[in-house]
């Protein structure tokens, strides 16, 4: 199986964050809620899973792998947790 660099996995990570986030505020906007499904479904299939709290651990995982440290960091910044 392919896997994805980690930076893009950060990088997904923190934009659904971000996208989870407004639309919790009340950003209902279209334009935010197709940028979620877009985050959801790639994260998915960089990861190998289905749905995105698997998709969200799976990231995790690797992420915490590659730098222990990271896992503190991602605390933090309150990214979500699986």
């Amino acid at each position: 199986m392919l896997l994805a660099h980690p930076a893009l996995l950060d990088e997904l990570v923190r934009r659904y964050t971000a996208l989870e986030r407004a639309l919790a505020s009340g950003d209902d906007d279209p334009a935010t809620r197709r940028g979620r499904e877009d985050v959801v479904y790639t994260l998915c299939v960089s990861t190998g899973t289905r749905d995105i709290d698997a998709a969200l651990a799976a990231a995790r995982h690797r992420l915490d792998r590659r730098d222990p440290g990271a896992a503190g960091a991602r605390a933090a910044l309150r990214l979500p947790e699986a």
